[in-house]
Parts: C-alpha cells; structure tokens; sequence
C-alpha cells in the first residue's frame, strides 16, 4: 500500500469482503494516499458517507471496503473512473478508465460447479458466483461481467497465445502471452509467458490472470504496458526523468 512511514506504524484493517486482506486496497488508503481527496480519516467518513464512492456499479460506505485486483471505482462527482490494476513493481496502481470501459469488468474463474437441481455455477476470484455460465467455460479462464447487471458478456480461455496479467509472486504485475503450461500433478503447475519486449517469464498457474484473446488486451493497460524493465533500463529511465 506504501503507506508513509512517518505517520506511526498503524494501518486501517480492511474489512472482510471479496477480495483477501492482503491482495486488496482499502477505501480509506485509496482516497487519502492515492487520490489525495482527503487529508484526514474524518473526511474520507465525510466523502463515503455521502455514497460518492461506487466499487463495481454498488455504492460502498464502508471507508474500510477492500477493494482489489480489477476492480473498478467510480466517482460520480468528479466523472472519474478508475480500474485496480498491478504495476511491473507489484504495486497497486489506479488506471484511469473511460466511461464505457468501465462498464464492465474481467473475472477470473476460480471452480466450475454444479448446484442444486444440476444448475452449472462458476466462482470468479472475487466471490461472484454466475449461474448458468457457457459450457466452454472452465477453471483458470476469464469472463467478461458486466457491472450494473453481473451477467457475464463474453469470456476468453486460458490457452497459449492469449494474453495474461500476473496476479501473484515475482513477477506481479506483468503483461505477457502464454507460451505453454507445464502440468505437475500433485504439485504447482507452471506456466511460461513472454512479454512484448520478448522477455520470457514463468510463474505459477493460480498467479496467471488471462485478460485477452491474441496479442489484444481487453482492457486498457496502466503506463509501461505491463513490460517490466531490467534495473539498468529502469534506471537509465529515470535518469532520463531527472535530467529534463
């Protein structure tokens, strides 16, 4: 969250919710650090009591709501949307967003079940459950949500040559295309990306987040493209910064 380290050692416990205590951001953190629309834990009380806040098309009150990986917020006062996405650091980043991209979301399906009666449900990583889901549908694939109804638009499989987001572990925060998936039965599964710059990466199957069919995103990136640089090129950027 990156909080200051000046302002004594507490941080605001988020509440439960859909996503994990340590895989999301509080309301709380994301207005008075991020946004900087507050200064004070008072006034962010004041601004979400006002039901200005929204966390996926439902107006939260709750100033400790976690809010976390894809997730959209929006600010009806001052038009702004904005998605929850990772940077190549494995930090929160808020990406602005375009009214209509904010429409609807991407979820990752966690387990494809039957309930009661035969119906087929599907679990997404951030506790929707979608009913009758397509039949092509299954584990580790991404569905498409529309927000203000949650029905499920359209949905892309995790299979190689799609493009995918790291959700977890080192390399949290990059954009790359699958190459292939190696099964370990028993043990972790691994899969091999490689990102645009044709750096390959591999991490773990659960950290793999499919968010496009061929080399197209369906979602707008954070700035980078989600292409982590090595330290040389990182710095050598940031030299570049500080000489202008």
């Amino acid at each position: 969250w990156m909080l200051d380290k000046l302002k004594g050692r507490w941080a605001p416990k988020p509440s439960s919710g859909p996503h994990k205590m340590r895989e999301c951001l509080p309301l709380i953190v994301m207005l008075r650090e991020r946004l900087k629309y507050a200064l004070t834990y008072r006034e962010v009380k004041m601004i979400v009591m006002q039901r200005l806040i929204q966390v996926d098309g439902k107006v939260r009150t709750d100033m400790f709501y976690p809010a976390g990986f894809m997730d959209v917020v929006q600010i009806e006062k001052t038009k702004e949307n904005f998605r929850l996405l990772y940077d190549t650091k494995g930090r929160f980043a808020l990406h602005k967003i375009s009214k209509e991209e904010a429409t609807y979301k991407l979820c990752r399906v966690k387990k494809v079940f039957k309930g009661p009666k035969g119906t087929p449900y599907c679990i997404t990583h951030d506790g929707r459950t979608l009913r009758y889901p397509d039949p092509d549908v299954k584990t580790n694939d991404s569905v498409r949500v529309e927000i203000p109804s949650g029905k499920m638009l359209d949905f892309v499989k995790f299979e190689a040559g799609n493009t995918a987001m790291i959700s977890g572990g080192n390399n949290m925060g990059r954009v790359g295309i699958i190459q292939h998936r190696e099964r370990h039965p028993g043990s972790f599964e691994i899969v091999h990306l490689k990102d645009a710059a044709g750096h390959a990466f591999a991490t773990r199957l659960q950290n793999v987040f499919v968010i496009g069919q061929g080399t197209k995103p369906w979602i707008s990136l954070p700035k980078g493209g989600g292409i982590k640089l090595s330290i040389i090129e990182d710095r050598a950027a940031k030299m570049a910064r500080m000489g202008k």
